[in-house]
């Protein structure tokens, strides 16, 4: 544009609204929008366009596109789909900044309508489009309601520093009325919905210019284009604004049918937590924590540490607060002797508990200055990093005041502090949330929050290197599904040692093998097709090695009977005894390739233990990254020395990430997956010994 304000700028502040297929009525949907844009004050021009009315809401009607005044900065378009791609072309060369599309009947109905959503944004050509099958969206900072969402029909909306970005139109309005009930304030809230043209990430990149907004909160779907989302997250946070990310689908395995059992331990669900962790975005558990985390957040106070103060006239609250904390790894110590003292000449004549922590001072409820010294008490004292305030029955009789005492205490502090409101009482957390208090209703909300706002900033970027020289892979297969032998001797070429072993077609080869590898040995099939062995008895451990040839013949028929084809060959394996099982694995979908790193064995997935990390393209992680994720594992004492236990070789372990890291970079997108399970981690200067191995590449 000739003024230099960009799309998404006229899009979110326009300055005049063309609200195509504007009903008269105003209580059907198509009437809405002018009728919320006059409702909450919006000062620009707006331009209903119907060629049935001449007026709508007081306002001239005009008949087409065409008619229009000028070349409007936005356009609700309020006509199905049929109607909406020639009002949209038309718009476009009208001149029109940007067009929301409220009419499905998309690319979320399958084929037909992708095809309609790829002709919809070509007709948009250069002008930017919100949607289609969105609700729309609403600038609470400025008074602009683009929308038609029933929500804006409340007259109690409150304008403050969350902004919500949601690929779902519903949950815009579901936010919208469950803030302004609670006293929560929102500066922006968009539904980008199908996202044809603007997404998620579009938006995230433009509030982290944006003053209003203090915290952004985001309903996801899915991720798009995760490079965009990574760039929009990492301005956020320099922009020094939390990012709150509520993901929906943690039952998909994220990989269906997958070929390793690293499909699914690494599913879509895994990934996502890997990437969020990585740009330090907040994931929000619970649907009710992503009003509950940028309420925290908001305020813009940090927490330095975990000990909490619990500041009660209500026993019973005070430890139900005490004990979710505690099981969330908060602490919560008494009061220092000199803090002791000072609440105690506080209250020298009434009933309290000042030697523990909840600390019950009783009267604090009918008392605001009460109230307003204790917690000033517990705010100046060093013992503490948070408070929480037990809101009481009591506190029914004066809201305001206990608000206000709270509130009061505020300014002399740079600590958090959260309110727990005991009794049935919305407005009273309304009005605590209205004078900057973040109010809860449940005493799960107050630990949610706090630990928020002990992660907000917390961005950990994976810690890589370069991949260093080319690996030469003559020989082996060039896509599709590698047997064990390929599968190894690729990951040998990349550093990771395998068993000793010995390949072979039929029962006489493996007897004569074995004896060269140990009184007992493995017996595996070797397949590029079965590559879940175990479950359909192609694998045998501690065979004698005067049994190989009958156990041989045995699995034979096992496998046929399971599967209904023959094993390709046998693999007849040296047993190794005395090390730790984990599984080493690489998985890639949309969102990149992650590497996998647990405890492994044939209970890998019943255990569940292992970590992610995403390994950013051509790169490989830093062995200090390595060794880092070795120490998240709840199972790391086993490598490390447990009880007496023999310290395994974790330096090999480390070389074996690394290695197996270096291999994603080099494969890049070919790599599918890859997978050890287990890789047998020896006693400390002895190595580790990859026992299995599975790869897919993909074609191309």
């Amino acid at each position: 544009m000739s003024d230099g304000i960009s799309p998404i700028s006229r899009l979110i502040r326009p300055r005049s609204v063309a609200v195509i297929g504007a009903s008269a009525d105003l209580a059907k949907t198509s009437g809405r929008p002018v009728a919320y844009l006059q409702k909450h004050g919006f000062a620009g021009a707006i331009y209903p366009v119907n060629p049935k009315a001449e007026t709508i809401a007081g306002l001239r009607c005009y008949p087409d596109i065409g008619a229009l005044p000028e070349a409007p900065d936005v356009a609700i378009v309020l006509l199905g789909a049929e109607r909406a791609q020639a009002a949209v072309r038309e718009l476009a060369a009208r001149g029109c900044a940007a067009a929301i599309v409220l009419a499905s009947g998309y690319a979320e109905t399958g084929a037909q309508g992708q095809q309609r959503q790829r002709e919809l944004l070509e007709a948009a050509g250069g002008m930017r489009l919100l949607g289609p099958n969105t609700i729309g969206l609403v600038n609470l900072t400025d008074g602009i309601t683009l929308s038609a969402s029933g929500a804006l029909e409340a007259d109690d909306l409150v304008a403050g520093g969350i902004a919500v970005v949601s690929q779902s139109g519903g949950i815009l309005g579901s936010l919208l009325s469950r803030g302004a009930a609670r006293g929560i304030g929102f500066s922006k809230l968009v539904s980008t919905s199908n996202e044809a043209d603007l997404d998620l990430a579009d938006f995230v990149d433009y509030l982290a210019d944006d003053e209003a907004t203090r915290v952004i909160a985001l309903y996801m779907e899915g991720v798009r284009d995760v490079a965009k989302f990574r760039a929009a997250a990492a301005k956020a946070r320099r922009a020094g604004k939390p990012l709150v990310v509520f993901k929906i689908g943690r039952s998909e395995s994220g990989a269906q049918a997958a070929a390793s059992h690293t499909g699914a331990l690494a599913g879509a669900d895994r990934m996502y937590d890997a990437l969020f962790r990585e740009v330090g975005a907040i994931r929000a558990r619970d649907f009710s924590d992503l009003l509950d985390l940028p309420a925290a957040l908001a305020t813009g106070r940090r927490l330095g540490g975990r000990r909490v103060a619990i500041l009660t006239s209500t026993g019973g609250a005070g430890t139900l607060v005490a004990d979710s904390l505690g099981v969330a790894g908060f602490e919560a110590p008494p009061p220092d002797a000199a803090t002791a003292e000072l609440l105690r000449t506080l209250q020298a004549d009434g009933p309290s508990v000042l030697d523990r922590n909840p600390i019950d001072v009783t009267l604090a409820g009918l008392q605001p200055q009460l109230l307003r010294r204790a917690l000033g008490a517990l705010l100046d004292s060093p013992g503490y990093d948070a408070v929480v305030v037990i809101v009481g029955s009591s506190a029914l009789a004066m809201p305001d005041l206990v608000a206000d005492a709270i509130r009061d205490c505020l300014p002399g502090t740079s600590k958090p502090v959260l309110a727990y409101v005991s009794p049935h009482a919305p407005a009273v957390a309304a009005l605590l949330n209205g004078r900057g208090v973040p109010a809860f209703s449940a005493p799960e909300s107050c630990t949610v929050a706090l630990q928020g706002m002990l992660m907000q900033g917390g961005a950990t970027p994976v810690n890589t290197v370069s991949t260093g020289a080319i690996v030469d892979l003559a020989g082996l297969p060039a896509q599709g599904s590698f047997d064990e032998v390929e599968a190894k001797s690729l990951f040998a070429r990349f550093g990771v040692p395998g068993v000793r072993e010995v390949a072979v077609r039929d029962a006489r080869q493996a007897a004569e093998a074995a004896p060269a590898l140990g009184e007992k040995v493995v017996l595996k099939i070797l397949s590029r097709r079965i590559t879940h062995k175990t479950e359909v008895g192609g694998v045998a451990v501690a065979v004698p090695a005067s049994q190989v040839a009958a156990r041989v013949a045995r699995m034979h028929d096992d496998v046929a009977t399971a599967t209904g084809q023959a094993p390709e060959g046998y693999l007849v394996q040296e047993m190794v005894t005395g090390g730790t099982e984990m599984i080493l694995g690489l998985h890639r979908d949309a969102l990149g390739t992650a590497l996998l790193i647990g405890m492994g064995g044939v209970t890998a997935e019943l255990v569940g233990d292992t970590v992610l990390r995403m390994v950013p393209p051509g790169d490989a992680l830093a062995r200090e990254e390595a060794a880092a994720m070795l120490r998240e594992l709840k199972t790391w004492p086993l490598l490390d020395g447990y009880r007496g236990r023999a310290p395994a070789d974790v330096d090999a372990l480390v070389d074996a990430i690394v290695a197996f890291s270096r291999m994603a970079g080099q494969l890049g997108a070919r790599l599918e997956t890859a997978e050890i399970n287990p890789l047998f981690v020896l006693a400390k200067g002895q190595g580790v010994k990859a026992a299995d191995g599975v790869v897919v590449l993909a074609g191309g």
